[in-house]
């Protein structure tokens, strides 16, 4: 499947509540892609559109709607409305696409949500199904840092200030007695804000002593003689954390109810199959990241086995992790107390969830106001 290159004309957000921009890490280029898997638009338009653009990043935590849309899945549920698609790098460049109407649904971590949805004082976007769990680990140079209790004076690298890898890192800092200013990243630990891309080569350079990293970029560095030196997942309640959230904008999900529902409903189809054939699914996922112009070349296997394999997909959205991530950026100084009430609307993701025998999934008191 080959990719069409296209600069998005979308800005980086600014939020005055924020010491930096909340974003979230990418790990390609942004740009329009096709909808894979040679599906094209047949019979009726779901709600009358022509076509639903949805955005998300080149990440193994996005695996859902690169999977999603190398299979035809979400065309298929679209039937005669054509999905179209957008790979963003950061989070608040696909938070702003979503503001002016150049997607309409969007793949993103929970950092930009959260800062999305203050900035617009609730009105902009809402939270309406979960897509993915972990897949974020501290990866360290073994020869310079032997154990977690041997971090000072070491610099360790976050994909940008904020995001949801750098709140992470930051809170666990603070909760081991070291002091790190948020804003600068100087202190008893040096936090390096880092795009993805590119830290490889710095820990290659030996430039940064560790990283704090989503996949695939933490099995990178593993296989680049790397030691995993803490899962993230060990560090939240049956290891389950939100990573990757379905957002909608409110005035699509509101004029267009049935077109978000049938992007839902392949969700939550293209989650099933990614469990139920996981050795396929992950060659999908890496023929997607190749073949798209995402990551240029398949992934070899050193890499994607363990990236593929430390993230679970989910149609849970977590919201109790949700609010502890916000709670997290609070006390690292780069967020202002939130009001995240309504943030989320899971009914049409109940409605698909009964629809294929499933249990409803919950938003943690943080539901429609």
């Amino acid at each position: 499947m080959s990719a069409v290159r296209h600069r998005l004309l979308a800005a980086a957000v600014t939020v005055p509540l924020l010491v930096g921009a909340l974003g979230a890490c990418g790990y390609g280029s942004e740009a329009k892609k096709d909808t894979g898997a040679g599906v094209a638009p047949k019979g009726a338009k779901t709600d009358g559109l022509d076509h639903v653009t949805i955005g998300f990043f080149g990440n193994t935590t996005h695996a859902t709607p690169l999977i999603g849309l190398q299979s035809g899945r979400f065309q298929k549920e679209l039937g005669g409305t054509e999905v179209k698609s957008s790979v963003f790098n950061a989070g608040p460049a696909e938070i702003e696409a979503l503001n002016s109407g150049a997607i309409d649904i969007g793949w993103i971590g929970p950092s930009p949500a959260i800062n999305g949805y203050v900035k617009s004082h609730g009105k902009s976007l809402k939270i309406i199904g979960g897509s993915a769990s972990g897949g974020v680990s501290l990866v360290v140079n073994p020869k310079k840092i032997k154990s977690l209790d041997d971090l000072k004076g070491k610099t360790l690298a976050t994909p940008q200030l904020g995001n949801t890898q750098d709140v992470a890192l930051l809170n666990y800092l603070s909760g081991k007695g070291y002091k790190v200013d948020p804003t600068t990243g100087k202190g008893d630990v040096t936090v390096q804000r880092t795009d993805n891309k590119v830290t490889p080569t710095a820990f290659q350079q030996g430039s940064i002593d560790g990283a704090w990293v989503p996949e695939p970029t933490a099995a990178k560095l593993v296989a680049e003689g790397g030691k995993t030196l803490l899962d993230e997942k060990k560090l939240w309640k049956d290891g389950k954390f939100v990573i990757t959230n379905m957002i909608v904008s409110q005035k699509f999900l509101k004029q267009h109810p049935k077109a978000v529902e049938a992007v839902l409903r392949a969700s939550v189809k293209t989650n099933d199959w990614i469990r139920s054939h996981p050795a396929q699914a992950k060659k999908d996922l890496n023929d997607e990241l190749a073949s798209s112009g995402v990551a240029g070349k398949a992934l070899p296997a050193d890499v994607i086995d363990p990236a593929f394999r430390n993230v679970q997909v989910t149609d849970d959205p977590l919201a109790a992790t949700l609010q502890q991530e916000a709670d997290h950026a609070v006390k690292a100084g780069l967020l202002k107390k939130p009001d995240l009430k309504g943030i989320y609307d899971l009914t049409l993701l109940n409605k698909v969830l009964r629809s294929e025998g499933k249990k409803p999934v919950d938003d943690a008191g943080l539901g429609s106001k």
